[in-house]
């Protein structure tokens, strides 16, 4: 439930929306959830493969599909929290994830689970911008916002393979993987009972005339897919043309066309025209940046704890869970520094901690204890906490309500594509790196690679606007009163 305090004073300049525990768990849970299912599956591939007796590149569409899937989810958020509202259409798709989830895991075969991945990801697509939207509406929820959100915008997927390891390594056999999708399940049905009993003016009303732009829509949906399919080719070490770079080439060009057009039709598929807003198009491709740093790495390091230094993925999962944690109180401080000492210096800062932390990952050899690599990866994590919610700040505040689906839905997109191509290109890397020079020379090229990238969005942080949070809000409130 949600509770509104209305400004009472003319020094209060918005309006303040404080989220109960269950309104946090229904916002929160469906999106990690769904985040978390895009990498969780990554680890019981081989067990699904040697149970069932099925070919590995046949197993691996469990993974493909569902990623195949969020392209085309993605491109229906938008039309259908306009048709249909924004809290009716999450908790629809929240009760599909999760019916979705169950048939993933009492799937009889490995043909009946691929189907199933491909509705949970059609399902899940939507929950992240849905509750964005929700969570860093116009109402200055963000200032609210629980520190649990940075775990799902920026460490959900990276934590996967992590909890699927502890979850197959706790129950075992050779059913266990059924466990990765019926845990699913309760928290789901938890959340969608949650989600029922939100206020309805959390998010704009439905508009039951809306029209779907169904070119717009086409074109939205052949080139995410046409992406996701070369990323996805990217993350089984396929680099080379045209299998890979063909698809992606022909999905950004057929995204190209959808931008061009989307500006000269009155209700396209997804506004784009708030990228046009340089400080939003600038946050967009920080957090991008930042996605990049994030997951990518911990995906490669597992691996390495794994089969380089012989750790189980039990105790590995273990190790690497106070990331999370760290990362939801990273977002908490980065509110507060920006309220103090502006965005930019914050930003700024969190990115000059991500260069230094990575860089410590030179220090990781076959021999470093578990304590150590735990450490440097978790001031990584503290640091792109910390620029999460500044940026999203940045992103988000400038628009208009109605303008809030739109924007996370783009959000989302740039996320999951740059998050997903980093991963792919980084443990394709570290993949063939390992195969000629050993895994800890391939570990190190990994880094130089991430310390670059830190550095450069470090440079580019130089050009966020200066201004706290509270003058962003003010800003928003005094473009709303005159819109």
């Amino acid at each position: 439930m949600v509770t509104e305090a209305m400004p009472r004073t003319a020094a209060e300049t918005t309006q303040v929306v404080r989220f109960r525990a269950g309104a946090q768990y229904a916002l929160l849970a469906g999106p990690l959830l769904t985040m978390l299912d895009s990498s969780i599956v990554n680890v019981a591939v081989e067990p699904i493969s040697r149970q069932t007796g099925t070919s590995l590149p046949t197993v691996q569409w469990i993974v493909s599909g569902y990623l195949l899937a969020l392209g085309t989810g993605l491109v229906l958020t938008s039309y259908l929290s306009r048709r249909f509202g924004t809290i009716p259409t999450y908790t629809a798709f929240l009760a599909a994830f999760t019916a979705a989830s169950a048939l993933c895991g009492a799937s009889s075969g490995v043909r009946m689970l691929i189907a199933a991945r491909v509705l949970q990801g059609l399902a899940g697509a939507p929950l992240v911008p849905l509750a964005m939207s929700m969570l860093l509406g116009g109402s200055g929820g963000s200032r609210r916002m629980s520190p649990a959100a940075g775990v799902l915008l920026f460490l959900g997927p990276a934590l996967g393979p992590s909890i699927g390891g502890m979850l197959l390594g706790a129950i075992g056999g050779g059913e266990g993987w059924r466990a990765i999708f019926l845990i699913n399940v309760p928290i789901g049905l938890l959340a969608v009972a949650a989600a029922r009993r939100l206020p309805a003016n959390l998010g704009p009303p439905a508009q039951p005339a809306a029209r779907p732009d169904l070119a717009g829509l086409g074109l939205l949906a052949v080139g995410l897919v046409a992406v996701f399919y070369g990323v996805d080719r990217i993350t089984r070490g396929a680099l080379t043309p045209p299998a890979t770079w063909g698809p992606i080439a022909a999905g950004v060009a057929v995204l190209a066309v959808y931008a061009v057009r989307s500006g000269r039709v009155a209700h396209p598929a997804l506004d784009l025209s708030i990228l046009r807003q340089g400080s939003v198009a600038l946050a967009f491709t920080l957090c991008g940046a930042a996605s990049v740093a994030a997951w990518s790495i911990v995906f490669v390091v597992p691996i390495f704890l794994e089969s380089g230094q012989g750790h189980s993925a039990f105790i590995t999962g273990v190790a690497l869970l106070p990331q999370g944690i760290v990362t939801g109180v990273g977002t908490l401080a980065g509110a507060g520094a920006a309220a103090r000492i502006g965005v930019r210096p914050t930003v700024l800062g969190g990115f000059v901690l991500l260069v230094a932390s990575s860089a410590g990952l030179f220090a990781i050899g076959a021999g470093t204890p578990l304590w150590l690599t735990g450490l440097i990866l978790t001031l990584r994590a503290a640091a792109v906490g910390l620029v999460i919610t500044p940026l999203v700040l940045v992103a988000t505040e400038p628009l208009r309500p109605e303008q809030q689906a739109d924007a996370n839905t783009a959000f989302n997109v740039v996320q999951r594509v740059l998050g997903s191509f980093g991963i792919g290109v980084v443990a394709t890397l570290f993949t063939q790196r390992s195969a000629h020079v050993g895994q800890v020379p391939a570990l190190h090229t990994v880094a130089i690679a991430i310390t670059v990238l830190a550095a450069a969005a470090a440079v580019a942080a130089l050009f966020l606007p200066d201004a706290q949070t509270e003058d962003l809000l003010a800003a928003t409130s005094k473009q709303g009163s005159g819109a």
